[in-house]
């Protein structure tokens, strides 16, 4: 099964009763999470809450805190997400689904809340009160993205889909990550399963990864874009929204991002880019 696939199957679908006013249902609104919703990585947060909670060492975070740097930078490639999901995949193998649900849950209170755009999320309200129906789509694990979807009242959540048997994860996907084309796949088979017309749909995300995404729908939005995702926006016409201001200069934030850690994650970040040159 395609990793797209996997995903609108595993989605669970509110109906249009669980929408306040009038419901639109042909429509419905599709965000990009790590820098659209969320400023950073959720994966990096919830590898924060796994490193809280003794799923592993050090070192570990300290890889995960040099990829958050990497990413708040602009360096979201397929390399590196990759890396950095498949690590996560490794460190849940053997934990239930139960488990990892009540830790996402906690994780979100405790380290993602305050991360939310004020601007992304009133986009999303503003899709929410036209009645339609909306979504998260992200690489994340499916569970993490429907607790945050839970949390922010929204309809739910594409992500990726772990495998777990009995309850517990293997350690393998279903399918693959969610990410660039998969999405794109993703909100098809979605689409199709709840009877949307794409173009009455919208799309939101930071990142060029998701132009396929984008492309697919009527109303495409670039939000907090990458300098690709933005000339290809204003080189269609896509509606564009900056929520950084200053944060475009992110250097004091992801230091204290990886401060906030402890001085030994510190060192470790500065010592696997010092392995990198």
């Amino acid at each position: 099964m395609r990793a797209g696939e996997a995903s609108a199957a595993a989605a669970k679908v509110e109906g249009p009763e669980a929408i306040p006013g009038e419901p639109d249902p042909r429509a419905a609104a599709f965000f990009d999470v790590d820098n659209t919703v969320l400023r950073g990585a959720s994966i990096f947060f919830l590898a924060r809450g796994l490193y809280a909670r003794k799923f592993f060492g050090t070192r570990d975070i300290a890889r995960f805190a040099y990829q958050q740097v990497r990413f708040r930078m602009g360096a979201e490639d397929m390399e590196h997400v990759a890396e950095i999901r498949s690590t996560a995949l490794s460190f849940i193998a053997g934990h239930s689904v139960a488990e990892l649900t009540q830790i996402s849950e906690e994780v979100f209170d405790e380290l993602i809340a305050d991360k939310i755009w004020p601007g992304t999320r009133a986009i999303a309200q503003m899709h929410i009160d036209q009645g339609q129906r909306v979504w998260l789509v992200t690489a994340t694990p499916v569970e993490v993205a429907t607790i945050m979807a839970t949390r922010l009242g929204l309809t739910g959540a594409l992500g990726t889909v772990a495998e777990h048997e009995d309850g517990v994860y293997t350690g393998r996907l279903v399918g693959d990550l969610l990410h660039g084309p998969a999405k794109a796949e993703a909100v098809r088979a979605l689409a199709e399963q709840e009877g949307l017309e794409l173009q009455r749909c919208s799309a939101y995300s930071d990142s060029a990864n998701d132009i396929p995404l984008l492309s697919m729908v009527g109303n495409p939005c670039a939000i907090n874009p990458d300098a690709e995702l933005r000339a290809h926006a204003r080189e269609r016409g896509w509606a564009i929204r900056d929520y950084r201001g200053k944060r475009k200069t992110i250097a004091l934030s992801t230091a204290a991002g990886v401060g906030a850690m402890g001085g030994a994650v510190t060192a470790g970040v500065v010592a696997l880019r010092r392995a990198r040159r």
